[in-house]
């Protein structure tokens, strides 16, 4: 079995990071600041959603749980296809209110940041559908450790977390828009 802790995690996703936004300002041939702090809140995003979703959520001794990885273990996958059906099979009905809550908040900021970050989402379409795509991703991602379950909820609550967000986002918008329309 490989247990991969969550400092290992962060330090790849960080170091993966860096060489890509090294990349890209080479190709560009100049760095914008102010692009790269937009960018820092995307990373961000991505860090906290890396620790919800792919480490157990309590602490054992104070630390962060790792990603367990054993290849015997695998298969079969933890899947559930069947929607809204296990939200409700918890023992404590305030497990069940976290997890809608949590699996749903966590999404709000990506919701918020990406369209905010990448014009190409501030289209409906195109927004809902990459926050619903990268939701889809985590599950996908999530399959060969025996530890986590690739859960339809999780997708749905994502998406709704997203949606609330990319909503908030158009709302912040619209209200800049009218505040800057009547100084005029």
């Amino acid at each position: 079995m490989i247990q991969i802790p969550y400092g290992t995690m962060v330090l790849s996703i960080s170091i993966l990071w860096l060489i890509l936004r090294a990349a890209v300002c080479t190709r560009m041939r100049r760095i914008s600041w102010r692009r790269e702090l937009q960018l820092l809140l995307v990373y961000i995003c991505l860090i906290v959603i890396t620790r919800f979703t792919f480490c157990p959520f309590g602490k054992v001794d104070g630390q962060i749980q790792p990603l367990l990885f054993d290849r015997n273990r695998i298969f079969p996958p933890r899947i559930n296809l069947l929607p809204l059906v296990y939200l409700a099979d918890y023992p404590d009905p305030r497990e069940a209110l976290l997890n809608f809550i949590g699996n749903t908040a966590m999404f709000i900021p990506v919701g918020i940041v990406w369209p905010a970050v990448f014009r190409e989402l501030r289209r409906a379409a195109a927004g809902i559908a990459a926050g619903v795509g990268f939701s889809f991703c985590i599950e996908i991602l999530q399959l060969p450790f025996f530890d986590r379950v690739s859960d339809i909820d999780d997708l749905l609550l994502n998406s709704l977390g997203y949606v609330i967000g990319y909503g908030l986002f158009l709302l912040v918008k619209k209200l800049c828009g009218t505040a800057h329309t009547n100084r005029v």
